[in-house]
């Protein structure tokens, strides 16, 4: 597919398509500055992959805690989702889906069609959102700067799911910026901020994660329901930025007015920070969302990527499959009291 993009920031239309668990503050005085390259590195022990973060003198901060293994008590509901996906593919109404599941009080997991890549959208807002919160704690009070929008910017998008978007001629500071590209998925507002974006930084918190960095003159950045999960994994562990930011963007993300997928499938009022992503060609649509649900007793993060021919049949995808997972949280939480 081909794409128009900036000479300056060509990787931003990688962000535009459409457009646990330490407590670590991520101290920049402790970091190794012979290391120009933060990694992470995985270790298993006991059952257990251990992700930590290198990059420290004498530190090494923990990242992810994850058992092996998928879950033995989740293997029902897999199969559930399973067949839900098989129905849909006979239907033609997708061609193929993925999803991975954390349940957070038992650190259980599962995952169905974990290798196949899906082309993210808007859901590298995320990271990007992540990028400027790091780049803050490096510069304090840059979240405060203004920018102007002095020129429309021209993305060659067709984004099926719109909504409210920065005024021309206007100026925005990176903290409400921020907030219009998570809450309302606003293309303008990203663009801005692509202009003033620390692209190491931002290649910098993949390779944190232990995903590959982006290539910033590249259109696109295949990724899988697993690794995307990172991203909200991070926030909700507070283990990557401060509890004040990760709390901050998870905020932002509770606010994200995308309500045709996972939202249609989760009782009104419950908390639930999320983001959706667009993507795809004219020949095969892709449509994806990323949520941590805050049932009671029973949090839990959900990562849905779809491809289908229609994207108009893509959220009832979405929909299907978060009530199953959802039903099956619930029945577990009454079934404990």
């Amino acid at each position: 597919m081909k794409e128009l993009f900036l000479k300056k920031i060509s990787l931003t239309y990688v962000l535009l398509i459409a457009a646990s668990s330490s407590l670590i503050t991520y101290i920049a005085s402790n970091k190794n500055k012979d290391s120009e390259t933060t990694t992470s590195e995985t270790t298993a022990s006991n059952n257990y992959n251990i992700k930590r973060l290198n990059g420290y003198n004498y530190v090494k901060p923990i990242m992810f805690v994850d058992n092996v293994s998928e879950s033995e008590n989740l293997a029902s509901l897999k199969q559930n989702i399973v067949d839900v996906i098989e129905t849909y593919k006979k239907g033609n109404a997708i061609t193929s889906a993925s999803v991975y599941l954390k349940e957070y009080v038992g650190n259980e997991w599962t995952s169905i069609n974990p290798d196949e890549k899906y082309m993210p959208g808007s859901l590298l807002k995320v990271p990007e959102l992540i990028t400027f919160l790091k780049m803050n704690e490096e510069n304090p009070g840059l979240l405060d700067k203004q920018l102007l929008f002095d020129h429309p910017f021209d993305t060659n998008k067709n984004p099926v799911y719109l909504s409210k978007s920065i005024k021309l001629g206007n100026s925005y500071s990176i903290r409400e910026l921020l907030r219009y590209m998570i809450e309302y998925s606003d293309n303008n507002a990203t663009m801005l901020l692509n202009n003033n974006i620390d692209v190491n930084t931002f290649k910098k918190v993949f390779t944190d994660l232990g995903l590959e960095a982006p290539d910033w003159n590249s259109s696109s950045y295949p990724i899988t329901a697993k690794d995307f999960s990172l991203f909200m994994r991070t926030l909700y562990n507070a283990s990557y930025l401060s509890m004040k930011d990760s709390e901050f963007a998870t905020e932002l993300l509770g606010k994200s007015d995308f309500k045709d997928g996972i939202l249609k499938s989760i009782p009104t009022g419950t908390k639930i920070a999320h983001k959706f992503g667009e993507g795809g060609d004219p020949l095969e649509k892709q449509l994806h969302e990323s949520a941590i649900i805050y049932i009671k007793d029973k949090p839990y993060l959900i990562t849905i990527m779809t491809k289908g021919k229609d994207m108009n049949k893509l959220p009832q995808v979405i929909r299907q499959i978060s009530e199953v997972v959802y039903q099956n949280m619930i029945s577990q939480t009454v079934s404990s009291l």
